[in-house]
């Protein structure tokens, strides 16, 4: 089993080779549609895996910054879950459609580059490996225990709430 930083940089990979595959089915919406209705589902479940697990560990870190890359992260997965909802309500394919993923995308990537360089730096500079490798397993089955996004509300988050919550 790996450790939870390790986990979370694997499923951004997976997410930027699904994306890229999209990018190769414009003129595909029949193809298109459902690996986009996947990977939508695919964020949002590791968006809620990494706000029940992950986030919690992160806030309880003496860090500095632990508290400011949290919130920066909780509005991220707002803004990815928001273009993934105005995607399922548009004609897939449709230019509606299009710019939604694009715009799932734009947040997905900006999230990523600032988690892979805040965050997840901040876990592994202040979380053991051990904890770490115990968080990792708990991501991992909180991920299976939700195939698809299924028991997830997909909503958004108040950051400011969440931090005060979690802290």
């Amino acid at each position: 089993m790996s450790e939870i930083t390790q986990l979370i940089l694997d499923d951004h990979d997976a997410f930027r080779r699904q994306f890229a595959q999209l990018d190769e089915l414009r003129d595909s919406p029949e193809q298109a549609g459902p690996i986009f209705a996947g990977l939508a589902a695919f964020l949002e479940t590791h968006a809620s895996a990494e706000e029940e697990h992950f986030y919690p560990a992160l806030l309880q870190t003496e860090d500095d910054e632990a508290e400011e890359e949290t919130d920066d992260a909780i509005g991220d997965h707002d803004d990815i879950r928001d273009g993934a909802r105005r995607a399922a309500a548009a004609e897939v394919g449709s230019e509606q459609w299009w710019q939604a993923v694009d715009d799932t995308r734009t947040a997905n990537t900006e999230h990523m580059s600032e988690e892979e360089d805040g965050a997840l730096a901040i876990a592994r500079r202040n979380i053991s490996r051990e904890e770490r490798e115990r968080l990792g397993v708990k991501f991992q089955t909180f991920k299976v225990e939700h195939p698809g996004a299924r028991g997830l509300s997909g909503a958004n988050k108040d950051p400011k709430e969440y931090i005060e919550k979690h802290s």
